[in-house]
């Protein structure tokens, strides 16, 4: 009987104990502060980290004060998320999408458009959810609107002026739907991707789907015409991967190879050239290509021997081949290794290496470098750390066309 008693004790004092940090932890988000962890443990808190331009609350931290170096979402922790997103153009309209892993969304930020997916057009500095979407498999997003994958077929919200949101319909300029709308026509689709203002979908079957704003053939289906609803991108088979840029789109073949769209004043479509295309072109000198990350104006290839390529605008540069000169193909990026994820950004590219440190480079005005100061880091292999190895994170995320970003 004693024993038992004891027992009881013990459980009590140790719920106490865990009540406590509980609430420690979660008065230091408030503030904005990180918590540190038990010692022993791999990363120094368990929260999403965000940094950089803030004006609308996008870095979900409760504030609308940037920020130099990486701090806490306001009580979204990294074993919650599956996947995060963000968007924003240049210093108008930025937010971010989060997909948790039991299936439900969260959003906060700008809310002009309703991008935040709640029924309103109040925009909010802490996540909170979007209305009725659960069982969703993934999630995309562009400067204003935002998409969600689940059981084969899209849903989308926000800005839909140029019919980004693919249900047949065009909202007045300056004006966008607050809640999901299903995409039309379009089923069995396995990965989505957003430009600026348009949508991209990939079918089990291998073939591409676009839909939106058109002007400078980003749809890829040999027009320049927007489209309200999804339309086949012709000549395409066997891709299986897919990747959106503001005005250019990008796809891997399951030969390991890349074709490019749309867009092409900074490059963008890596063909030797400067001309614009609205139907697809191969990217010149690459081959061998494993993964494929697409920027507001550039695009990223990770080879399969580990290896980086990268082309398109490199005004600030971003591209961290050592020179600030744009590249209408592939170049490789030296000092560049073990990388586990890569996230282009406006003008800055975060790098998540295989012992988790996280190293960025390109501009840095707003602090999306994350090292606590606006100085510039142009070479990739001269890089600045946001943070350091063993920081505990996997995932990476830019905004879509702003300075901001988010390691989780």
């Amino acid at each position: 009987m004693q024993t038992a008693r004891r027992t009881r004790r013990t459980r009590r004092r140790l719920r106490g104990v865990c009540g406590a940090v509980a609430v420690t932890a979660a008065l230091a988000v408030i503030a904005g502060t990180a918590v540190p962890a038990a010692a022993g443990t791999a990363s120094p808190d368990p929260w999403v980290y965000s940094w950089g331009q803030n004006a609308s609350g996008e870095l979900g931290n409760g504030s609308t004060v940037a920020q130099q170096t990486p701090g806490p979402v306001l009580g979204l922790a990294r074993e919650d998320v599956k996947s995060l997103e963000a968007g924003g153009n240049t210093t108008t309209g930025p937010f971010a999408v989060a997909l948790l892993k039991n299936g439900t969304v969260k959003s906060w930020g700008d809310n002009t458009y309703g991008q935040l997916g709640n029924g309103s057009t109040t925009s909010r500095a802490f996540p909170a959810a979007v209305a009725g979407l659960d069982g969703v498999r993934s999630i995309a997003v562009g400067c204003h609107h935002a998409l969600a994958l689940k059981n084969g077929r899209v849903w989308a919200w926000g800005y839909n002026e140029f019919g980004q949101l693919g249900d047949g319909t065009n909202s007045a300029k300056n004006t966008g739907v607050a809640r999901p709308v299903a995409v039309q026509g379009l089923d069995k689709v396995k990965a989505i991707a957003a430009g600026c203002y348009s949508s991209l979908a990939l079918r089990q079957d291998g073939t591409v789907w676009a839909w939106g704003r058109n002007s400078n053939g980003q749809l890829g289906n040999g027009t320049t015409t927007d489209r309200n609803t999804p339309q086949q991108v012709p000549e395409l088979e066997g891709v299986t991967a897919i990747a959106a840029g503001v005005l250019h789109a990008s796809v891997l073949t399951s030969d390991h190879k890349v074709k490019a769209w749309g867009s092409n004043s900074n490059g963008e479509l890596g063909n030797d050239s400067t001309t614009s295309s609205s139907s697809p072109v191969d990217v010149q000198h690459l081959e061998g290509v494993a993964r494929l990350y697409g920027g507001p104006h550039d695009t990223f290839a990770v080879l399969e021997d580990g290896s980086v390529k990268g082309w398109g605008w490199n005004a600030s540069g971003q591209l961290g081949d050592s020179t600030k000169i744009n590249r209408t193909s592939a170049v490789a990026i030296a000092g560049l290794t073990g990388v586990r994820e890569l996230a282009p950004g406006r003008d800055h590219t975060l790098v998540l290496r295989d012992d988790q440190s996280v190293v960025t480079y390109g501009a840095n005005a707003n602090g999306q470098l994350g090292n606590g100061s606006t100085a510039s880091a142009e070479r990739a292999d001269q890089p600045a750390t946001a943070l350091p190895a063993h920081s505990g994170v996997t995932r990476l995320a830019t905004g879509r066309n702003a300075a901001f970003s988010f390691a989780y």
